[in-house]
């Protein structure tokens, strides 16, 4: 069992909050093991009865009455109204709170399961966890479908230090096999690489292209898989709607629609397959519209997407990093700073503008830094913003990491990684 301590933390944090618990994440990420195995044990270890946990999985078939919300909420109410004076805990996996139906003893209004888990939250002795991989079938805004009372956790596929505290052994070792099959949970019970290889590949074509077809009506699934082909192979570069149009409709010699991209992408990030940092301008404090960067949220699915064909190591390793900054928290945008020296407006780029709350650090990703001319074109973004925050450079061609002359922090993209470095 792969330990998952830092979201098993915040669920025992906000445990009995008077709030639902919405664990949201990419499917096979783990938010079913957080849930019914390892919180379980949990309860299970503080003299909870394993009576008083109800486990409703609507994925699997003898479950499949209660996704109507009606006929679930009329279980859960048998249940915990008979005994006022236990706690009970439910558990409700693969919820889809887009499901609705009529309430016929109650004016025949339409009711869904957000209206059936607001009234069982009601109970004083029942706390509520759903899990979910969609953010359009648990709602973008979840606080409002809730009245303002849910408490969403987001679950990502394993962290580098997540996957090196359960493989161990020489860390760069880790890190190459981390950089090429990613940190989906179940890679790590696989032991031969067509296995790997083969997993991931199924996971697009039997799970995530399949539910993101159904879930949105998609009628052009060949568009899709060709947007998400090109998403991978442009991880850390800039691109929007309008470019990915027209690079199809020239490799098809067919006109595609860039509104139609626009969403498919958006279906993409809904998903929780992909991700998008905005650019955003450090002097003037603005965002741009476009174009943006999107990165994969597990580097392995990027790896499988493209067959292993394009194993660009520059690129793997600032998905990585973004990933990196995005579980640990923080808010990631692209920056751009214009460098006017004689008379020039050229905009030049920091991968990370990285906030925690009314903090800012920026971050440089570079594979390596083996020639004057990269390490100046490196760094001069980083000089052109000209202010106090905290500057780093991330590499992976140093042995131990150090303050240039510039204060600029040089770190190991390992040390990083397992957190042997301060970021703020």
């Amino acid at each position: 069992m792969i330990k998952r301590d830092y979201y098993l933390n915040r669920i025992i944090h906000n445990m009995w909050n008077d709030e639902v618990k919405v664990i949201t994440g990419i499917r096979r990420c783990g938010k079913s093991v957080l849930l019914f195995d390892l919180f379980y044990d949990y309860l299970l270890s503080q003299g909870v009865q394993a009576d008083h946990v109800i486990k409703i999985e609507l994925d699997q078939r003898r479950y499949y009455k209660f996704r109507d919300p009606i006929k679930l909420c009329e279980y859960v109410e048998s249940i915990v109204s008979k005994n006022h004076s236990d706690r009970f805990y439910l558990f409700i996996d693969e919820v889809q709170l887009t499901t609705k139906v009529i309430d016929n003893e109650n004016g025949n209004i339409e009711v869904t399961i957000y209206d059936m888990l607001n009234e069982l939250k009601a109970y004083k002795n029942l706390d509520v966890y759903v899990t979910g991989s969609n953010s359009k079938g648990l709602s973008k805004d979840i606080a409002t479908e809730f009245r303002g009372r849910a408490t969403q956790i987001h679950v990502y596929p394993l962290s580098f230090m997540e996957f090196y505290s359960y493989v161990g052994g020489d860390e760069q070792k880790a890190l190459d096999t981390y950089m090429l099959y990613g940190g989906m949970p179940r890679i790590l019970a696989l032991t031969d690489v067509k296995d790997k290889k083969d997993y991931l590949s199924s996971l697009f074509s039997e799970l995530y292209i399949k539910d993101i077809v159904e879930r949105n009506g998609i009628e052009r699934e060949d568009i899709l898989n060709e947007i998400l082909d090109f998403l991978a192979s442009q991880i850390s570069s800039l691109t929007n709607p309008t470019n990915i149009s027209n690079a199809l409709t020239g490799m098809r010699k067919e006109k595609i629609n860039s509104t139609l991209v626009s969403n498919y992408v958006q279906y993409a990030i809904d998903s929780f397959l992909i991700s998008m940092a905005k650019r955003y301008d450090v002097k003037g404090k603005t965002y741009f519209k476009y174009p943006n960067k999107y990165y994969y949220t597990d580097i392995g699915l990027r790896n499988a997407r493209l067959n292993y064909r394009q194993y660009d190591p520059g690129h793997i390793m600032e998905n990585i990093i973004y990933n990196e900054l995005i579980i640990r928290g923080y808010s990631v945008d692209v920056g751009v700073v214009t460098d006017r020296t004689g008379g020039a407006n050229l905009q030049k780029e920091i991968d990370f503008v990285v906030n925690d709350a009314d903090r800012k650090i920026y971050i440089q990703s570079a594979f390596k830094m083996d020639t004057d001319k990269k390490e100046s074109s490196e760094l001069a973004s980083l000089m052109l913003t000209k202010d106090f925050f905290k500057k780093i450079v991330i590499r992976m061609d140093i042995p131990h990491n150090f303050f240039d002359d510039n204060g600029i922090l040089h770190c190991n993209l390992i040390d990083m990684l397992l957190g042997r470095v301060e970021l703020f």
